[in-house]
């Protein structure tokens, strides 16, 4: 017999919120967001052609500069929302904040 997982319980804990999300914002990165996937599934159709491998680089490259700008506008709503409202709250809320943004500095954006 297996115990289900609960989300909120000490062992998975309930999914974090973005705090303030305009929907217009919000709108806008699934746009972005779908565009990116038409992108990718273009770039595996040219894979799968066996076009040139400069070509696919390129393609690639754009698609990566796509992610990288839906990335700087969460970044973005992020530090003006999320971060904003932790380090107005308790001193550990603000420190464990500050980990994170360094953390996402220094890992995931580049």
């Amino acid at each position: 017999m297996t115990a289900k997982k609960k989300l909120g319980t000490a062992r998975t804990p309930a999914p974090r919120k973005a705090h303030r999300v305009d929907p217009s914002d919000k709108a806008k990165n699934l746009a972005r967001l779908s565009r990116i996937e038409g992108q990718v599934r273009g770039i595996a159709k040219m894979v799968d052609d066996g076009r040139y491998c400069a070509d696919i680089l390129v393609q690639i490259s754009a698609a990566q500069e796509a992610l990288r700008g839906v990335g700087k506008e969460l970044m973005r709503h992020h530090l003006r929302h999320c971060a904003a409202k932790a380090i107005q709250g308790s001193p550990a809320e603000a420190d464990a904040m500050y980990d994170e943004i360094l953390g996402l500095m220094y890992t995931h954006v580049r």
